[in-house]
């Protein structure tokens, strides 16, 4: 079992980390409402999402999958076996090679805009003028990617000394950019859509020279040495690579539902990508943190052999993720139009696209517990520096996403992409857990079949409040978003209070997660 002060700790660097993350969360709310306010869901968003889509993809793959998972451990093995000055030359050379990547990768990329946009929408290419605008607007944004890559890397130094606050906070200021050029800055571009891409860009200037401070407060600012046989660095790269496929297979999906959903009608691309923004809430305020929290205590229990402590925490990981992750995506998919109207539904964003919205909100919610699983189920690999298994599994499931997409696509249209992704999400999180058991890594704790029942019937009870009190959709269609926010808010607030009420009726106590045994 695991000792209630580790748990305890481990639940006050969640709260820590969740907090930032649920004023980031907020914020990119904020951002997107200003998004959708300004230039609703068209051709011009449709150019937008797909040129931010590259960048962005990279951004996940660095901050939340990848890099993290191949970085940290060699790091915190470094810091912990050899000491701190080992450790900072470790930095010292991953952040050369990675800055001079990922300058190079920016720089072609802003010369190969326009083939960049034929292979990532090809559907475009039917729409000169949509496909001139979205070359225009990534070469804008590809440079991101340098500045993204540096904050990522940081993020893994910071996590790894316990200052997890800090990366939890930072995309706070790329949404402070994003809102402040769509509001503002907007109409002093000749084509307004322009600041968009720019306000990405100061994003992610502005975050990395927040972490700047920080990193050289526990004397870890890079110093440039070059040298690409350095051992530590060559083991990054060797685990980074089957990282990329293995822990970001749903980002992977993203894009090449990217491409399919260029083929289908006008504001295809955007409906997806407010839907997609919906479930990144939950997916980053949850998953991302639990992942950054756990993957550390895994390197030590796995470095001090003790397979026990170990197997406790993925336990306790996935319990929680369960509790706090099902009743999340049961709201998004009974009470989908009640958000989408709140959250979008004015300006340019008319009734049709709160929709087309909840439609793919639906769709995604189904797979929202297994996106979340996946954070908590790879870093079980990947803390033992395993890399083969979960490759294996992530390009099956990319191969069974794509089989899904293509059958799904036809009747269900921008739905049935998102409706891929969930399900094939699901399908690694469950080959993850199947790869841990069958090699005795990771052991149940008793009482599993009695807590299933439990949040089920809370889940039964939490639905058939949300489906009473929503009401007719039509509602929802009519009104100001403040008369919106007027009647969610109980709504939210009473479908919660029916949830935890029944879990409490139950013999389920929150407290129970930071008791020994959880």
């Amino acid at each position: 079992m695991l000792p209630s002060v580790t748990l305890m700790n481990l639940l006050k660097a969640l709260a820590q980390t969740s907090s930032m993350t649920l004023l980031s969360r907020i914020l990119g709310f904020i951002r997107d409402a200003s998004v959708a306010h300004v230039f609703g869901a068209g051709g011009l968003t449709d150019a937008f999402f797909v040129a931010f889509r590259i960048p962005n993809l990279l951004r996940r793959l660095f901050a939340e999958g990848a890099f993290s998972q191949a970085f940290v451990p060699i790091l915190a093995e470094a810091k912990t076996r050899l000491g701190e000055e080992a450790a900072h030359r470790l930095v010292d050379h991953v952040a050369t090679a990675l800055a001079l990547v990922v300058a190079l990768t920016s720089l072609l990329g802003v010369v190969f805009a326009p083939q960049v946009i034929t292979i990532s929408a090809p559907g475009f290419a039917s729409d000169p003028d949509k496909f001139a605008i979205a070359s225009d607007l990534l070469r804008v944004t590809f440079p991101y990617i340098f500045f993204i890559s540096m904050v990522s890397l940081a993020a893994g130094v910071l996590n790894t000394w316990n200052r997890f606050w800090v990366p939890a906070f930072t995309p706070v200021l790329l949404n402070v950019s994003f809102i402040f050029f769509a509001l503002v800055a907007a109409p002093w571009f000749d084509r307004p859509i322009m600041a968009l891409a720019w306000g990405a860009l100061a994003g992610g200037v502005l975050q990395l020279l927040f972490q700047v401070p920080f990193l050289r407060g526990i004397h870890m600012w890079p110093r440039f040495r070059w040298n690409p046989r350095e051992p530590g660095l060559l083991r990054v790269l060797k685990l980074m690579g089957p990282a990329v496929i293995g822990v970001s297979v749903g980002q992977i999906s993203l894009v090449i539902s990217t491409i399919f959903a260029s083929y289908l009608p006008t504001g295809s691309v955007s409906w997806l990508f407010y839907a997609d923004r919906l479930m990144e809430f939950p997916t980053g305020l949850l998953g991302a943190a639990l992942g950054t929290i756990l993957l550390p205590s895994l390197v030590s229990h796995h470095a001090a052999g003790d397979e026990n402590r170990y197997s406790g925490l993925l336990d306790w990981g996935l319990r929680l993720t369960l509790v706090l992750t099902l009743p999340a995506a049961v709201a998004m998919a009974v009470a989908g139009v009640p958000l989408v109207s709140t959250l979008f539904f004015r300006g340019a964003f008319q009734a049709h696209d709160v929709l087309m919205v909840r439609n793919a909100l639906m769709a995604y919610s189904l797979g929202l517990t297994g996106l979340i699983a996946v954070k908590i189920l790879a870093p079980g690999f990947y803390a033992r520096q395993n890399i083969k298994t979960p490759v294996k599994i992530a390009i099956l499931v990319l191969a069974v996403t794509q089989v899904m997409n293509v059958l799904f696509m036809i009747p269900f249209q921008h739905a049935g992409l998102a409706l891929a992704t969930g399900l094939g999400a699901c399908l690694n999180a469950g080959l993850l857990y199947h790869g841990l058991r069958s090699r005795n890594l990771f052991q149940p704790r008793p009482g599993w079949g009695r807590f299933f029942m439990q949040l089920l019937l809370a889940l039964l009870v939490m639905g058939a409040v949300l489906s009473f009190f929503q009401g007719e959709e039509g509602r929802w269609l009519k009104g100001d978003s403040w008369q919106h926010l007027l009647w969610l808010t109980p709504l939210l607030l009473g479908a919660g209070f029916s949830y935890l009420a029944t879990l409490w009726l139950t013999g389920v106590r929150l407290s129970d997660f930071s008791k020994r045994g959880a």
